[in-house]
């Protein structure tokens, strides 16, 4: 779908960098899709996923997470969009 959006420059380059998108429309559609896997991972966690409490943290392994340099977790670190080199 074409649109026309006003989108901060400054925020659209660092997204850029940030997920290695070649295209400004190929950075906004996965900075969209992010948000949308955010969203839905915060409606599981919301609903604990059937686990009480303390089977839910036995259940998540801390160190299956990356820390980086602003003790942000990372999932991996490829860049958003692309195949995990290893």
């Amino acid at each position: 779908m074409k649109m026309t959006m006003h989108i901060d420059e400054e925020v659209l380059d660092r997204v850029m960098k940030i997920t290695g998108a070649s295209t400004k429309t190929e950075a906004v559609e996965i900075a969209l899709n992010e948000m949308a896997r955010r969203h839905k991972m915060k409606e599981l966690f919301s609903a604990g996923l059937g686990l009480a409490p303390d089977e839910l943290r036995e259940a998540f392994d801390p160190a299956s997470l990356a820390i980086d340099d602003h003790g942000l977790a990372a999932e991996d670190s490829s860049p958003y969009g692309q195949p995990d080199p290893s």
